[in-house]
């Protein structure tokens, strides 16, 4: 089996060159390159670099695979748009709170304290809201364990660096394609005490409260960021609570026996199919 690229970091470092067929390109992995990249030096890294499939695909255009103005063009109108349906408003939790009530109606566990969190700040006679996320710490911080824990898309979206640039003593040309490896910052020891264990205690501080982490990038980071993710978190809090507000999880299996490994990483992690049951509260 060939080694994975974290692998190949332990032994050349979190900087390194890699030949993908004819394409020369860079990987950067753990949480201090890809931050010091994407952030520290956001305009250098924030081009995207090609990926055969969506480049046959999309042809450049469309906003996460296109590149200079018209990238910023569709950036600035997909923001809008975005912003013209209501997100980031009350607006747009009312549809969601529609989408997931008609998922409830056709569905008629976790941990339980996530049901005692939701029993004691919503109860069972109203709906979850956004202004309730503050109040469940604990739901909260399962919720963002989830998203690092399954590490959806490990590679991210390539970049392309936009003019010849120095980093980390290394000179990278124009045009470089750089794979900023999420996985290996969502995974970094030196950010999560306990990466390969799901442990929503990563976002949670000594008294119980959510606490942020700069490392959890899901959604990754710089010019190039998901503009999506204010939606993306609304929907997974407002779908997730109110789903536990209404039923336990019980698998037919005993948990030990459930192979929680994926089914293929690549660029995306591909889960397993899994028998669950939704037992009515």
């Amino acid at each position: 089996m060939s080694p994975s690229p974290s692998q190949i970091s332990e032994r050349y470092g979190p900087v390194y060159t890699l030949h993908l067929g004819p394409r020369r390109v860079v990987v950067l992995c753990g949480y201090r390159a890809v931050t010091e990249a994407l952030l520290d030096q956001a305009e250098d890294f924030g081009g995207r670099g090609k990926q055969a499939t969506f480049d046959w695909i999309f042809r450049g255009y469309g906003v996460a695979f296109s590149n200079g103005e018209r990238a910023k063009q569709l950036r600035r109108l997909s923001i809008t748009t975005l912003r013209n349906f209501g997100v980031g408003k009350r607006g747009i939790e009312e549809r969601i709170l529609e989408e997931a009530h008609f998922l409830l109606e056709a569905l008629r566990g976790t941990k339980e304290r996530i049901h005692e969190e939701i029993d004691r700040v919503i109860g069972r006679n109203r709906t979850p809201s956004m202004e309730d996320r503050s109040q469940m710490p604990y739901t909260n911080a399962v919720i963002h364990e989830f998203q690092r824990f399954c590490d959806v898309i490990p590679m991210g979206l390539a970049r392309r660096v936009t003019r010849d640039t120095q980093f980390r003593g290394y000179t990278i040309p124009k045009g470089t394609e750089v794979y900023p490896m999420l996985g290996s910052v969502l995974y970094d020891p030196t950010q999560f005490s306990n990466p390969d264990t799901f442990d929503p205690g990563h976002f949670l501080d000594g008294n119980g409260q959510f606490k942020k982490s700069d490392a959890f990038v899901p959604f990754s980071i710089g010019k190039r960021y998901c503009f999506g993710e204010m939606l993306a978190r609304m929907e997974l809090f407002l779908f997730i609570t109110s789903i536990l507000q209404n039923f336990r999880f019980c698998s037919p299996v005993e948990p030990k026996d459930i192979d929680i490994s994926p089914k293929l990483v690549g660029f995306a992690t591909l889960p397993r199919s899994y028998e669950i049951c939704l037992v009515p509260r």
